[in-house]
């Protein structure tokens, strides 16, 4: 297993003065959630997600090299960057990016010695919701690997994305899990080989038919600001009277997980999703300060899926990230009821009508 050690690079083969990259990279969508954590953006318990595929981040960094009078004065050699948001100048993003280059710097040393304009983009509408950091900060990652890349072309496929996962997590925890793989594990878990807390893998065991194609729409009950940040939500884990159970309960659910994705019991999944998701907001309600992140409305979709699947024998489930919007997830092979259903009954508890229709994907994709 690779430390942060192993991220260090030593000299670099190659120079390259300027070019252009673009990544996209895709949300994620947890299904054993991650909620508290240590130093270093290491996660107080493990996780798992199914990647999504229409829901991402495209991001085009271009890069010059600055000019070698530039570097060698102390004063200049700081880092430099444009930061643009479909186009236009985004100064209210850029603390977060300079924060996470001032984060990532000791593993990629180069960072100081190019002028950088990130251009980045959503597939899925601005403030609706949907947490973009994860894409973000992936696809950012992703087009810093491909130019240090360029500068040690020796560099392994699978060094690449692990460094890639590794670096995207310091800039925000769960973005890790949006660089490669349908089924991704982030958090040391004892039965889980290969699994680690420095970054995302693969999930590596079976996984049954029951899941392939699984289908994700995400209703868009409240598309305003979050309430309260993730981070500030994460740090309320660390006084919290009931942190110590829960940790415990993300290994027993990821355990139970290994089992179901083997075996392909809806019924089972569905428990541990549902479950995972209702006990995410439980941390929040007895939090101090507490925080109530669900709508009215929410609840009235929880309680629709609930009598829906009861009448119907159809296995679709919700969970939730740490907001309003509600995230119902079914197999392929019901999509059709599932979303007449939706349509019929839950896109009146939606802002505006407003749901976006989802499915698993594979991680991030060069341009």
């Amino acid at each position: 297993m690779l430390t942060t050690n192993n991220f260090i690079p030593k000299a670099y083969s190659h120079t390259i003065e300027s070019g252009t990259f673009q990544w996209s990279a895709p949300s994620n969508i947890a299904l054993v959630k991650y909620w508290g954590k240590k130093e270093n953006q290491i996660p107080a318990n493990p996780s798992v997600s199914f990647t999504l595929n229409n829901c991402k981040t495209v991001t085009t960094l271009a890069f010059a090299k600055k000019d070698i009078s530039t570097t060698l004065n102390p004063a200049n050699n700081t880092f430099s960057f444009d930061l643009l948001f479909e186009g236009k100048p985004k100064e209210d993003f850029k603390p977060k990016i300079l924060k996470f280059l001032e984060r990532i710097e000791i593993y990629l040393p180069f960072l100081k010695e190019y002028h950088f304009t990130i251009d980045t983009q959503n597939t899925f509408p601005h403030s609706s919701g949907i947490a973009s950091s994860a894409s973000g900060m992936a696809a950012l990652a992703m087009n810093f690997m491909s130019l240090e890349k360029a500068l040690n072309p020796t560099m392994t496929e699978d060094y690449f994305y692990q460094k890639a996962s590794f670096l995207a997590r310091l800039g925000s925890g769960s973005a890790c899990r949006s660089v490669k793989g349908q089924v991704v594990v982030w958090g040391k878990q004892a039965n889980i080989k290969g699994s680690a807390d420095l970054y995302g893998v693969e999930f590596p065991n079976a996984i049954h038919e029951n899941f392939k194609n699984y289908q994700d729409t995400i209703l868009l009950v409240d598309k305003g600001e979050k309430q309260v940040s993730s981070t500030v939500g994460h740090d309320l884990m660390h006084n919290h009277p009931y942190a110590e159970r829960r940790f415990a309960q993300a290994h027993e659910n990821l355990d139970k997980l290994i089992a179901i994705f083997e075996s392909g019991n809806l019924e089972e999944f569905i428990k541990v999703v549902e479950s995972e998701a209702l006990t995410l907001h439980a941390m929040m309600m007895t939090s101090m300060p507490y925080f109530i992140l669900m709508k009215p409305n929410t609840l009235q979709i929880i309680n629709a899926i609930w009598k829906f699947r009861n009448d119907t024998k159809i296995p679709v489930c919700f969970t939730l990230d740490a907001g309003a919007n509600v995230h119902v997830l079914y197999p392929e092979n019901v999509s059709e009821k599932v979303l007449q259903f939706i349509k019929n009954e839950l896109v009146g508890f939606c802002q505006n009508g407003q749901y976006l229709c989802d499915e698993i994907g594979n991680g991030a994709v060069l341009n």
